[in-house]
């Protein structure tokens, strides 16, 4: 990458700065004069740059990676480079959030135009080459992360007029029918109340399609950010951080009226990745939404829960809890609920009696979703029997 090399940042519609990446590798963004509008909500507008050593939290949120990220690297690095910056170009129209990227500054990037069918997706026979064409149609239009093979396209439900934008995911063969766990597990989710974005299974397992949450019925942006962006943290330190610090974040960026919300569900998100074993709620699988960075912020709606102790053994959990991390006592899970987020005793006791009733109600779905796709049997019993222990772990005598 050369010095010098740059792209205007809108937010939506509005062109709000450029992004330059200057001598001694350092990134610098600037506002445009009369912008109102922050591109994150940790860097609010002011006349003064914003320099870094490294590209920016905000920016580096929706880098793709995995398997997405080396479609996209085939497909540009003849062409524009492969670089951090000719990524952003690259899938600057369409990103998870408000912000988009282009190389001229007059020029909006125009978000996908083509919508597919929801039903043909999920009823479509053969998913891994469906999703093959996906991946060639929309890599270059998909600004999201996560190492699991994903896609962003928009959609149309039978009965309606209008698409709404969803995330494809697929998954590879190191983590066999991790759709149909995701599925689950989401579902263990949305049986307890949490907030969930709609989302389906394709009928032979292939995919997990989900609706994006950072988009409004009507189709207008919503903004987005992950807990990595909101501590200041690149991508690659997700793994680094504390369930403290999450708290204390939330208590610095979630609006007053929406905090004890954000609270209670952070809570149950960490006792249900607890329950079914998710060692993968890092700091990017927790975020907020807000119509704009001068009004209210809430918390993002739970997403990317999945069982990874199917597939490791032994797994821990992503981030760490008094100094630790494992599959914590549920005394240590209360005292963090008392001290840190302010629940009562009360509503920690609910909220642990309900999430243990939605995963056992969830689990008695698995044996008939075995029966009628018998290459889930191995993955899907390994997952009801480590669902019990975790739940059983909650109530040990």
């Amino acid at each position: 990458m050369s010095n010098g090399k740059s792209l205007t940042v809108w937010v939506d519609d509005v062109r709000s700065g450029t992004l330059v990446q200057g001598e001694r590798r350092k990134y610098v963004f600037g506002y445009e004069k009369g912008v109102n509008e922050a591109v994150s909500l940790t860097m609010p507008v002011r006349l003064e740059s914003w320099v870094t050593p490294e590209l920016h939290p905000i920016f580096q949120m929706n880098l793709p990676e995995g398997d997405l990220l080396g479609a996209i690297r085939r497909a540009i690095s003849k062409i524009i480079g492969d670089d951090d910056f000719s990524i952003l170009l690259a899938t600057g129209g369409n990103q998870i959030g408000r912000n988009r990227f282009s190389q001229n500054e007059d020029i909006l990037p125009t978000e996908q135009v083509e919508e597919e069918s929801l039903e043909d997706l999920l009823t479509y026979p053969d998913t891994v080459e469906l999703f093959h064409e996906l991946i060639n149609r929309y890599a270059l239009r998909s600004g999201v992360s996560g190492v699991q093979p994903k896609v962003l396209l928009d959609a149309t439900e039978r009965g309606t007029l209008s698409a709404s934008g969803y995330i494809v995911k697929a998954w590879g063969a190191d983590y066999p029918q991790l759709a149909a766990n995701e599925y689950f597990c989401m579902t263990a989710a949305k049986n307890a109340g949490l907030t969930v974005s709609d989302f389906h299974l394709a009928e032979n397992g292939g995919l997990f399609v989900m609706k994006r949450f950072d988009r409004t019925e009507d189709g207008a942006t919503l903004g987005f950010e992950d807990m990595c962006s909101l501590q200041a943290l690149g991508a690659s330190q997700k793994y680094n951080g504390t369930y403290e610090r999450v708290a204390k974040t939330l208590k610095d960026f979630v609006s007053g009226e929406n905090l004890h919300l954000a609270r209670r569900q952070i809570f149950s998100t960490i006792v249900l990745s607890s329950m079914v074993r998710n060692g993968d709620a890092h700091l990017k699988n927790f975020g907020v939404i807000y119509q704009s960075s001068e009004n209210e912020v809430s918390m993002a709606p739970v997403y990317d829960v999945v069982t990874t102790a199917a597939y490791i053994e032994k797994d821990v959990p992503a981030l760490a809890l008094e100094g630790t991390k494992k599959w914590w006592p549920r005394k240590m899970l209360e005292h963090y609920a008392l001290h840190r987020l302010a629940m009562t005793k009360k509503e920690i006791e609910m909220a642990i009696e309900n999430l243990a009733n939605s995963v056992m109600e969830t689990r008695q779905m698995i044996p008939a979703y075995i029966a009628d796709h018998p290459e889930f049997r191995e993955v899907g019993e390994n997952m009801m029997s480590i669902w019990e222990e975790g739940v059983h772990d909650f109530f040990p005598n």
